[in-house]
């Protein structure tokens, strides 16, 4: 591959992708919903009736994964939701004759929105690591090409591997798996190691509960961790790579397969890469799924074919790492915007974010919000825009209660920090952390314990149980907050639960262990209260935990006709039709909560 070769297939496909097409979004949500049945549909609609200057073609994830199955019309940007494959004539007979299925439309304030740019979704977006997701099939390395693909690479062995380096540095990024350590420095680190031998790693072991950003990348852009991977190759002196994904991501192994292929059928990975003395090849392993495998050691011991463990460090693995050669490991999101760092530059990426923390940030929007998907907006954007804005508010007339930021690393950002602009040190200083980027919402009638409790339960089973402080604290803290949410809690369970985090973040071998409290911590310091009532007052203010909650019949709204008795499952009712008002049991009742669903006169609640 030369530079001529890779510009004229820029030129070539550039005018292609610039033709009308229908882009259907083949991510893991939509292909769930028969995005994959929709897209042969419209293809066959196509070839039956002849269209030959209209095409339909598999893409990335579009992000508004609240609407899915997606599609959008290009160049016209026309955004349609919830589409179903019977969908598929109405669509084609559409673009054919220059129209808009408005059915399919999406409707903002009684109004239908055409263009995706134009939703509220998007308005305060701005995105660089999923730029091409949604624009381009990622099956075909030359679409990528025809988006500026691969420039950076040659670009950047056009330059000293310092200077590479130097960019990088120079940018600010910092690193997307969740510490924030200062990407440049690790590079730095690893290219003056000594060694003949090194290594490029890639970290797609997302396991964060309502995670999928990195999932997405790879499915709609592999390219770009291609290519940025090579780039940091060529910085740090290594000739091989290895993208470590988890197994339960076939779609995006699929599509990581097919861009390693096609990128050594061109010559843009392999030998002496646009003719320079440069290799590099890369790899995938599969993980079976364990969350600790997310952590850098971890995840190098199961690369080497050991059990997924953290190793002591020092040494740290820039100085000794995959095969105990230097090794430099950053997640899917931080090289998605290495390939844009290079090609605009440093000065360019700085002018994005804030000043410590630059550039823009991928989020997971999960939970009690009417907009899940996933959203790119610059650092410094506030919890406010992204639920309200971005995320169109809390369902149902609930209120916002409080945001888990980070996953089970993280911690709870309540209702008053909504306009704290989300980056690496204002979160620090309220107790939680921006982590992967999921970001679960919770409305009031959530359960703080239980929610401390349920991050607790996937730590304790996720960890690998290496070193004492994670194995046994995390699991003495789980049983404390067990027995609080089943009335049993004591006083002083708050203190205990407060010393043993203290030593578990000090004394844990590795970071699962290390931020395991954090969702305990950040409860206790914000929801305090929830605690002592569960604790003192045996009653959950939410009416989550069951042993807690007790369901009573309103005597006044009661109208005596029995249908809370025909529904309760283990006869806890007890009346008289149309003459004893019912009441329940309290020994026999369950909290199932059938009996308040089933009541047409509201006359039941907890």
């Amino acid at each position: 591959m030369d530079i001529e070769k890779l510009n004229k297939i820029k030129d070539e496909y550039s005018k292609i992708i610039q033709k009308k097409r229908i882009m259907v979004c083949s991510g893991t949500g939509c292909t769930s919903s028969k995005s994959d049945v929709l897209l042969k549909n419209i293809q066959d609609k196509l070839e039956k009736d002849g269209i030959k200057n209209i095409t339909a073609h598999k893409t990335g994830c579009f992000g508004f994964c609240a609407k899915g199955p997606i599609v959008v019309i290009d160049p016209d940007e026309i955004f349609y939701e919830l589409v179903k494959p019977e969908d598929a004539n109405d669509i084609v007979e559409a673009v054919i004759n220059n129209k808009v299925v408005e059915r399919l439309l999406v409707k903002e304030n009684e109004k239908y929105v055409e263009k995706w740019h134009k939703l509220n979704f998007y308005s305060k977006q701005e995105r660089i690591a999923l730029k091409n997701c949604g624009k381009i099939n990622p099956e075909k390395i030359e679409e990528y090409i025809a988006l500026d693909g691969y420039q950076a690479l040659y670009k950047a062995l056009h330059m000293s591997r310092d200077e590479v380096i130097d960019v990088i540095l120079n940018s600010g990024i910092r690193g997307r798996g969740g510490a924030g350590f200062p990407t440049g420095k690790k590079w730095k680190f690893a290219k003056e190691a000594k060694g003949d031998v090194k290594y490029v790693c890639c970290n797609a072991d997302e396991g964060d509960p309502g995670a999928f950003m990195d999932r997405s990348i790879l499915e709609g852009d592999p390219n770009a961790v291609l290519e940025a991977m090579a780039i940091a190759g060529y910085a740090i002196g290594a000739k091989q790579g290895y993208i470590y994904v988890r197994a339960e991501y076939p779609i995006a192994v699929k599509r990581l397969n097919i861009a390693i292929e096609q990128a050594k059928k061109l010559g843009l990975l392999g030998k002496n890469i646009f003719g320079k003395k440069f290799d590099f090849n890369i790899e995938l392993r599969l993980g079976a799924g364990a969350f600790v495998c997310g952590e850098e050691t971890a995840l190098m011991n199961s690369i080497e074919g050991k059990r997924g463990e953290p190793r002591p460090r020092p040494p740290f693995p820039a100085v000794k790492g995959l095969f105990g050669k230097p090794t430099l490991l950053n997640n899917v999101e931080t090289y998605a915007n290495i390939p844009n760092i290079i090609l605009k530059g440093a000065n360019w990426y700085k002018s994005i974010g804030t000043k410590t923390s630059t550039g823009t940030k991928v989020f997971a929007l999960g939970g009690n919000i009417t907009n899940v998907g996933l959203v790119e907006v610059p650092m410094g954007t506030t919890l406010r825009e992204i639920v309200y804005d971005i995320g169109g508010g809390i369902p149902e007339g609930k209120k916002f209660k409080a945001a888990q930021m980070g996953g089970p690393s993280g911690g709870c950002v309540p209702a008053k920090y909504l306009d704290v602009p989300i980056d690496y040190d204002s979160l620090n200083e309220i107790g939680a952390m921006m982590g992967s980027g999921g970001l679960i919402v919770m409305d009031d009638s959530k359960c703080m314990v239980d929610i401390a409790k349920f991050f607790l339960e996937f730590t304790v089973d996720e960890s690998c149980g290496k070193c004492p402080p994670c194995r046994i604290g995390t699991k003495r803290m789980l049983e404390i907050l067990t027995r609080i949410t089943e009335g049993k809690g004591k006083d002083g369970d708050i203190e205990k639960l407060e010393r043993l985090a203290s030593n578990i973040k000090k004394a844990s071998l590795c970071g699962l262990g290390q931020t395991a409290p954090n969702p305990v911590l950040s409860t206790l310091k914000y929801f305090r209260d929830e605690y002592e009532a569960h604790i003192y007052h045996k009653k959950c203010p939410a009416g989550v935990c069951k042993a807690l909650t007790q369901v009573h019949i309103d005597e006044e709204k009661c109208k005596k006709c029995g249908i809370c008795a025909k529904n309760c499952p283990v006869g806890a009712i007890e009346g008289q039709v149309g003459k004893v008002t019912f009441k329940i049991n309290q020994d026999k009742c369950i909290k199932c909560g059938v009996c308040i669903t089933k009541c047409p006169f509201k006359a039941i609640s907890k």
